[in-house]
């Protein structure tokens, strides 16, 4: 895996086996951010060819990027993925 790899997959694998914190901790922790959830103009557009189906597309951009056949997501934080 190259390093931007490893680092999300020690990531994964610290949020998975965190503890359940109280939010209260967290923001004191962090700083509270107030969450973007004004979602209404985004979409799916220009992802792909015009009538193009979405799936395809998406799978198409997963296996450009070696993403695709992985394995679970959970074989990733349990560390049991192939290199």
């Amino acid at each position: 895996m190259n390093d931007a790899s490893t680092d999300g997959v020690q990531v994964l694998r610290a949020l998975w086996s965190a503890e359940d914190r109280d939010r209260s901790e967290v923001d004191e922790e962090l700083g509270s951010a107030k969450p973007c959830r004004n979602m209404k103009d985004v979409g799916f557009d220009g992802f792909g060819v015009q009538g193009a189906d979405l799936h395809d597309v998406w799978r198409e951009r997963l296996a450009r990027e070696g993403k695709l056949g992985a394995g679970s997501l959970g074989d990733l934080v349990n560390g049991s993925t192939v290199e």
